[in-house]
C-alpha cells in the first residue's frame, strides 16, 4: 500500500498521558517507528510538540476521547497540522489493546491516508462555542430551578402556578420573597401582583393561602438566590456574545430571516458552524454532521429504518426548537411542510424534518449571501399537482394516445 504521508504521529489520548508513535522513512523502503509517552500537563506537552518537530513531523492526528483531546490539538496546531479523527473510523484489532498499539495504529492508518480528519472550527469560533455551550447550560438550569420551585410550592398547598403563568416573573418573586420574609397575609402578597395580573387578585389571595412553614422558605429562598444568580449570568455571557459577534453580524442577518429563527439560534449555528459552509462542501454533509440526515443499516441488500445519525447535538435541538416555532408562523413553506407531515408521521418526525430544511437554507443563504425566501404555504401541494399530471401524461402516451397540453391552462 502506498504511503502517502512520510513522517506523521499517530497520538494516543489520555487523561494523564498521551502514547506517541512517530513514523518516518527508514533503511530502503522499511518505515521506521519511535513510540514516546508523555504526561500531559503543559510544558510536558511543549516538549512533545519540541520532539515531533526534531522528527520533521508534518502531520499529527489524534482520537476525538472525550475532551481530553483539546489540550494536545490546541498545542500542536500552531505548529504543524492536526488531525482529529472519528473513532469509529479505525477500530483495532481485538486482543491487541494498549495505548502503544492504538498509537502506532493511528500512524500507520495516517501514513497511508485511511483516515480522514473531523472538522475542528479556528479558535475564534471555539470561543463562540464555549460562551453559546455555558448558555444553554444555564438556561437548564435556570428551567430545572424554576421546575423545583414549583413542586416545592405544591408542598406547602401554594398554587401560584394555577394563576400566574410564569411563577418566575416579577409578581410571583416579590410575593416569593413575602413568604420567605415570614408574610402570611394572603391579601397583602396579592396586593404585591403588577400590570395584567392584579386582575386576578381574588385568585391570587386563595392561592396563596397554604402551609408555607419556616423549612419551604429556607429552601425557596436558596432557589430564588440561584435563579438570580443564574439570570445574571446569562446577561453577563449574552453581553459578551455580543461582542464577539460582531465579524458575523451579516451572517446574523441572514439567518435570522429564516421563519422560526431568533438570535440564540443562529448564534448557536455560527457557533458551531463556524459559519463557513467550505468546511462542509455540501448540504448533505452538514446535515449529516449536525445529526439531522437518517442513519444508513444495510445488510444482505435490505435496508432498515436506523433513525437520525448521532451529531452535533447542540445545533441539532436548537434547529428542532426553531423548527417548533415555525410550525407556528403563519403562510410559511415551513408550516406547511410540518403540518403536511406531522399529520402522517407524527410531531416529532416533522419537527426534525423541518430543521433539516432549515439547515439546507441555511446553507445555500450562506454560500450565495442572499436571505431566505419562502417558497409559500402551496408550494408542496403545486409541485405534486405538477407530478401528478406528468404520470398522467406519461401513461396516456404509452396507451398510443397524443396528449396536447393547453399552454393557458
Amino acid at each position: 500500500m502506498d504511503v502517502l504521508f512520510d513522517r506523521v504521529a499517530g497520538i494516543d489520548v489520555g487523561k494523564a498521558t498521551v502514547t506517541v508513535c512517530v513514523r518516518t522513512p527508514g533503511t530502503g523502503r522499511k518505515r521506521a517507528s519511535e513510540t514516546r509517552t508523555f504526561r500531559t500537563m503543559t510544558r510536558s506537552l511543549v516538549v512533545m510538540a519540541d520532539w515531533l518537530e526534531e522528527c520533521g513531523v508534518t502531520l499529527a492526528a489524534m482520537e476525538s476521547t472525550a475532551t481530553y483531546w483539546k489540550p494536545i490539538f490546541y498545542c500542536l496546531e500552531e505548529r504543524m497540522e492536526c488531525w482529529l479523527l472519528n473513532a469509529a473510523h479505525m477500530k483495532a484489532v481485538p486482543g491487541r489493546k494498549t495505548d502503544v498499539r492504538d498509537a502506532e495504529w493511528i500512524a500507520q492508518l495516517l501514513e497511508h491516508g485511511l483516515v480522514s480528519p473531523s472538522f475542528v472550527p479556528p479558535p475564534e469560533v471555539r470561543t463562540l462555542r464555549n460562551l453559546t455551550r455555558y448558555r444553554l447550560q444555564l438556561m437548564g438550569d435556570r428551567t430545572r430551578d424554576a421546575g423545583r420551585l414549583e413542586k416545592l410550592l405544591e408542598d406547602a398547598s401554594i398554587k401560584l402556578s394555577v394563576v400566574a403563568s410564569n411563577i418566575t416573573g416579577t409578581s410571583s418573586r416579590e410575593m416569593l420573597a413575602a413568604l420567605v420574609a415570614g408574610e402570611r397575609d394572603a391579601a397583602v402578597m396579592a396586593d404585591m401582583a403588577h400590570s395584567t395580573l392584579r386582575r386576578k387578585i381574588p385568585d391570587l389571595t386563595e392561592a396563596l393561602t397554604g402551609r408555607f412553614d419556616d423549612h419551604h422558605a429556607a429552601i425557596v429562598g436558596q432557589l430564588l438566590t440561584k435563579l438570580e444568580q443564574t439570570e445574571a449570568g446569562l446577561r453577563r455571557i449574552d453581553a459578551e456574545l455580543e461582542i464577539r459577534m460582531v465579524p458575523f453580524a451579516r451572517q446574523l442577518e441572514l439567518l435570522r430571516t429564516i421563519p422560526g429563527v431568533g438570535l440564540v439560534t443562529a448564534q448557536v449555528f455560527i457557533a458551531e458552524t463556524g459559519a463557513d459552509m467550505s468546511k462542509f462542501g455540501s448540504p448533505e454533509h452538514l446535515a449529516a454532521w449536525v445529526g439531522l440526515a437518517p442513519a444508513i443499516h444495510e445488510s444482505a441488500g435490505k435496508r432498515t429504518p436506523a433513525g437520525s445519525r448521532r451529531g452535533n447535538k447542540f445545533l441539532t435541538s436548537m434547529l428542532v426548537e426553531a423548527a417548533n416555532s415555525a410550525s407556528r408562523t403563519k403562510n410559511t413553506y415551513l408550516a406547511s411542510q410540518f403540518k403536511r407531515i406531522a399529520s402522517r408521521r407524527g410531531h416529532g418526525r416533522a419537527a426534525v424534518a423541518v430543521a433539516h430544511s432549515m439547515l439546507v437554507s441555511a446553507y445555500w443563504m450562506l454560500v450565495r449571501d442572499e436571505p431566505y425566501q419562502d417558497l409559500g404555504p402551496d408550494w408542496l401541494s403545486k409541485r405534486n399537482d405538477e407530478a401528478h399530471a406528468r404520470r398522467l401524461v406519461a401513461q396516456l402516451e404509452r396507451l398510443g394516445h397524443t396528449v396536447v397540453l393547453d399552454p393557458v391552462a
